[in-house]
């Protein structure tokens, strides 16, 4: 009999996506058949996906080589046009029917659902976590990050509300100044109380960076020059030039891969940021572009955007943009790959699904 496998978290932006990219890794590495699905579709706000259609699902399937037309469906998404439909009926249908009969006639090794995006979603439809879990006898996985040891407080609400379907728990993007008090403190007080600790994923600048391609997304932003590779150019942090040029200097050298953000007008913080290793330039207001400063991006091959927010509005839409980075580059899926290979106690997740690696190794 399979094993359906829900990849879950405490709070939205995790690294379910990544876990599950990790974790299909460590599967097929032992020879494990698997199969991905997300049965809750995405809608953030502002940036809905038409119908049938989800970017991450999408890349998921891309990334991990999966067949389309053979993928668990996705039953419900969490848009406001289909919440209202809902509370309009009087006997809702029963959603999970057909990924239900799908988790009962699949037949691999392993079927890994992304799960809603933390406890709550998906309660009005019946398919939280815990509803998920319950009705497809699956067994959960939580992913769930350090911020401070208060985080206890909701892992112990999630063992209260899943009970036996909560297989353990991941770590993910934890501070290395956090790693010992973790490890100390609350992970040898989580083990006593029945909730394994698979593993701890440090904090790498690799998977809390942004694209530049990503950034025009979000940003609605036009691209003036060198745009061909935006999707190659990752961020890690962003800094605002509206000071003079010395300043400028000595501020824009502390800061590698880094987006700046500044007046159209600005021509000499413009060429500061350009020759200070800047990964992009982000221009605010309804300036013309200057050509000494479009020649100079194109020989250094730093892209330029423009955007129509001031440079406020522009600085607290990016720092967003880094509270929700998503899964959509190949070197963020290598790094996951990587760091799940590294941190995470695959022989010891396996005994607790009932699975054995071996035996899977002999039979392919």
């Amino acid at each position: 009999m399979s094993r359906t496998l829900i990849i879950g978290s405490n709070q939205p932006y995790s690294g379910k996506s990544a876990t599950v990219l990790g974790l299909a890794k460590l599967f097929r590495q032992h020879h494990f058949q698997i199969m991905y699905g997300k049965p809750i579709g995405s809608c953030t706000p502002g940036h809905c996906p038409t119908e049938g259609n989800d970017e991450d699902l999408t890349f998921m399937i891309t990334a991990l080589g999966l067949p389309p037309d053979r993928l668990p469906p996705m039953v419900a998404r969490m848009d406001p046009q289909t919440i209202l439909n809902h509370l309009q009926q009087d006997a809702p249908p029963d959603l999970l029917a057909p990924l239900r009969s799908y988790c009962q006639t699949y037949q691999g090794d392993v079927l890994l659902l992304e799960g809603p995006a933390d406890l709550q979603e998906g309660f009005l439809f019946h398919l939280s976590l815990a509803d998920l879990a319950q009705d497809l006898a699956a067994a959960v996985l939580l992913i769930t990050r350090f911020p401070s040891p208060a985080v206890v407080d909701s892992l112990l609400a999630a063992q209260h509300a899943l009970g036996s379907r909560l297989t353990g728990v991941l770590f993910n993007d934890v501070a290395a100044e956090q790693e010992e008090m973790l490890r100390q403190r609350v992970i040898p007080f989580l083990e006593g109380r029945g909730m394994p600790v698979f593993g701890v994923l440090p904090s790498d600048r690799i998977l809390r960076s942004i694209s530049v391609a990503e950034l025009v997304n979000q940003l609605q932003a036009q691209v003036l020059c060198c745009g061909d590779h935006a999707d190659e150019i990752l961020i890690e942090t962003f800094v605002i030039g509206a000071m003079s040029v010395n300043s400028a200097l000595k501020y824009f050298r502390r800061s590698e891969h880094k987006a700046v953000i500044t007046g159209g007008d600005r021509t000499d913080i413009q060429l500061a940021a350009l020759e200070t290793g800047s990964a992009c330039l982000i221009l605010t207001g309804q300036h013309s572009l200057d050509p000494r400063i479009q020649q100079r991006a194109e020989e250094l091959e730093i892209p330029i955007l423009l955007v129509e927010f001031d440079t406020f509005t522009t600085s607290e839409r990016i720092e967003r943009v880094f509270g929700q980075v998503r899964l959509q580059e190949r070197v963020k899926v290598q790094c996951i790959e990587t760091l799940m290979s590294a941190n995470f106690d695959f022989s010891r997740f396996c005994q607790h699904l009932g699975l054995t690696p071996s035996l899977a190794s002999a039979r392919a």
